[in-house]
């Protein structure tokens, strides 16, 4: 099993860059979902009345997703993403004593311990001179060092940001909110956050062929 370790872009990634997306967001949709109309599926298919109340029998779908997408990514990429591969073990894991112990805040930490332990990754990693991000967002773009250091303690902060705010969210607000906050609050926010990154990313970007060439 080999996970991304080159920060050049694999050509899976460049020509399938839309199913990478479906692959990372499929699971969290279906989580949205299920959390939403869990009643109607235990109607449906009543064997998913085991799991228990809508919020696990989300959970149970949510896990399933997950290791599907890893094993299609596996299969079309050849690799398994970093972050992904990470959050799908933290979910398998949390997930299953969620289910297990009836217990519903094992899922609800599960994005603090992940966006924590990403958060803790970068910022460490820069302490040991390693830019760990190229390795995240190796089919988007190539920065030089400067524009990797830089990044890296963005978004290491960020992740610590997520983490305090699903802290905030989960343990203040209902499910159902807490739910929709996961997929369409913390989405929005990524994404906006993401943006506004660009001219960091614009003024330290290298051409790849270009430095081949020198």
């Amino acid at each position: 099993m080999s996970t991304e370790s080159d920060i050049t872009p694999s050509a899976a990634d460049r020509h399938h860059p839309l199913l990478k997306l479906a692959l990372e967001l499929g699971p969290l949709m279906i989580f949205f979902f299920a959390n939403l109309r869990g009643q109607w599926l235990v109607e449906k298919f009543p064997a998913l009345s085991e799991l228990g109340g809508p919020l696990f029998v989300a959970t149970g779908l949510f896990m399933a997703a997950t290791i599907i997408s890893l094993i299609v990514s596996k299969i079309v990429l050849g690799h398994l993403p970093i972050m992904p591969f990470v959050s799908g073990i933290v979910v398998v894991i949390f997930g299953s004593l969620s289910i297990w112990l009836q217990n519903e805040t094992f899922i609800k930490m599960k994005p603090t311990i992940v966006n924590a332990l990403f958060g803790v990754a970068l910022l460490g990693g820069l302490a040991f001179g390693k830019s760990l991000l190229g390795y995240v967002f190796n089919a988007a773009f190539q920065l030089d060092a400067e524009g990797w250091r830089k990044l890296t303690i963005r978004w290491g902060i960020f992740f610590l940001f997520l983490a305090v705010l699903n802290e905030v969210v989960w343990r203040n607000f209902s499910d159902s909110t807490w739910v929709a906050f996961k997929v369409w609050g913390t989405m929005p926010i990524t994404i906006i956050f993401t943006l506004a990154q660009m001219p960091l990313v614009l003024k330290h970007s290298v051409n790849l062929e270009t430095e081949g060439e020198k």
